[in-house]
């Protein structure tokens, strides 16, 4: 495939280096705009769509544009936060401990969809990455709650695994290889 020129409608640096890596081959930017539409959809896909939608309304349409929404799921928590990770508390990692403090099931997952638009068409990847939440944040690296986030056969969280590890493994590379398979060659 030639190389795709696109811009990812987020202001995250992290996710667009996690993207980066993810999607080898493609020229990928953060979307310079104001006014990103809020994340109060019911899903990730409408959230990833309604950002996508946004960056093409103001890029235009010659360039893909991404819009990506992703999220903790707790199973002690009937799959909370979920949509609503990253305004669920001031301090989502201290909040996210607390309310499964004592429970007996700690499995969680890291949930992340994209949506790119084309000229086109929509494009879609999904990826998931299963774990379990640490009884305390570890590790320096990576964002989020990566600190408590123990991903399955592993023993550190993702903080401690580091970024690199996280560039090759995440929910959000996991879908962007899922993205990158369903752009046309």
């Amino acid at each position: 495939m030639a190389a795709v020129r696109a811009r990812l409608c987020s202001r995250n640096p992290h996710k667009l280096e996690e993207l980066r890596a993810a999607l080898s081959g493609w020229e990928l930017e953060l979307l310079d705009a104001d006014g990103y539409p809020p994340e109060d959809g019911a899903s990730y896909y409408e959230n990833a769509r309604a950002k996508a939608q946004f960056g093409l309304d103001h890029a235009g349409p010659r360039v893909w544009i991404i819009g990506e929404d992703s999220g903790i799921e707790a199973l002690a928590l009937g799959g909370r936060p979920g949509v609503h990770s990253a305004r669920w508390a001031d301090d989502g990692v201290a909040r996210l401990l607390a309310e499964v403090a004592g429970a007996d099931d700690r499995s969680a997952r890291y949930v992340c969809e994209l949506v790119c638009l084309t000229a086109d068409g929509e494009l879609r990847g999904a990826g998931i990455l299963d774990g379990t939440l640490a009884a305390a944040p570890r590790g320096s690296e990576g964002f989020g709650y990566d600190p408590i986030f123990v991903p399955a056969g592993e023993t550190r969280t993702v903080a401690e695994l580091g970024d690199e590890w996280k560039r090759r493994h995440s929910h959000r590379a996991r879908a962007a290889q899922a993205l990158f398979a369903a752009a046309p060659s």
